[in-house]
């Protein structure tokens, strides 16, 4: 990980530099990234529990993958790629919207992202990358909803910020 650079950014997504990972969540740089939403036929999303290995926000559930493009790398590439990379999973993925957020996380680390959300459908289980991902289920969106509410110490700060963006543009 600290080799790796994230896509800082301005508020309309133009890249403004590059910089360590680490250090932009240290400084809490708006940075690039990205969020994958995959369901299944059955309107069930496909969560993961992060790998309590995680520099942060281990073992906490989150949507189905995160992360950041590299340098040069398209966004919906990124995404595609880290999906295969965390989940073992290959789909179209659709773009939905963009949001800024953000949120102090723990370890004195701070998100401030321009997170691009996409969807994916995909009917089979993940082969998780368990440096990445411990456990998924499956789960539909009004069970997650009221869960969130009842138990969002659970769920990654991001992901309740993005699920909540994403419950409000299904239910339209």
């Amino acid at each position: 990980m600290s080799r790796e650079k994230v896509i800082l950014v301005d508020e309309n997504d133009n890249q403004v530099g590059l910089m360590p990972k680490l250090e932009a969540h240290q400084k809490g740089l708006l940075h690039r990234a990205f969020s994958v939403f995959i369901f299944n036929s059955n309107y069930k999303l496909l969560l993961q529990k992060r790998a309590t290995s995680k520099y942060h926000s281990g073992g906490l559930w989150t949507n189905t993958c995160c992360s950041h493009p590299r340098d040069g790398e398209k966004t919906e590439d990124a995404a595609n790629r880290r999906l295969l990379e965390e989940m073992g999973i290959k789909t179209d993925l659709r773009k939905v919207y963009d949001f800024i957020y953000k949120a102090e996380l723990d370890n004195e680390l701070t998100e401030n992202e321009f997170d691009h959300v996409y969807y994916g459908v995909y009917n089979e289980d993940p082969i998780l990358n368990l440096d990445e991902a411990e456990d998924f289920k499956w789960i539909d969106m009004e069970t997650l909803n009221d869960d969130i509410i009842k138990n969002g110490d659970n769920y990654t700060i991001w992901f309740k910020i993005a699920f909540d963006y994403f419950y409000k543009y299904l239910n339209k």
